[in-house]
């Protein structure tokens, strides 16, 4: 099992960057299957962001996102570029220790894009 702590979250402009952070506590970033990032406006459903695997490949539903990993800190990363008022939502990371295991959650930060 493992812990999530998400941080980073914040009111940006349209436009301008971001990054967020996810802190993981009981396994290492390069030990777990799969960690990614999720997010959810008011009214929507969850929405995929982004994913990193084990060995290290990504992917990534946005062009303006990156997904990375700072396994030194045993943490995770979104950086967002050009951010749209349609990126405002609740971000959370998700980690999948094993392959077809089961969904560890982070509690969300919030981000808001408005001028």
């Amino acid at each position: 099992q493992v812990q999530l702590v998400e941080s980073g979250g914040g009111l940006v402009q349209p436009g301008g960057s971001l990054t967020l952070s996810c802190k993981v506590f009981g396994s290492s970033v390069s030990q777990i299957f799969s960690l990614g990032w999720y997010r959810q406006a008011p009214g929507a459903e969850r929405q995929y962001v982004a994913r990193i695997f084990y060995e290290g490949t990504t992917n990534v539903a946005e062009s303006r996102f990156i997904i990375s990993r700072d396994i030194d800190k045993n943490t995770l990363h979104l950086h967002m570029n050009s951010l749209k008022p349609n990126d405002t939502g609740v971000y959370s990371c998700v980690a999948r220790l094993t392959n077809g295991g089961d969904d560890f959650w982070g509690q969300g930060t919030q981000v808001t894009v408005s001028v």
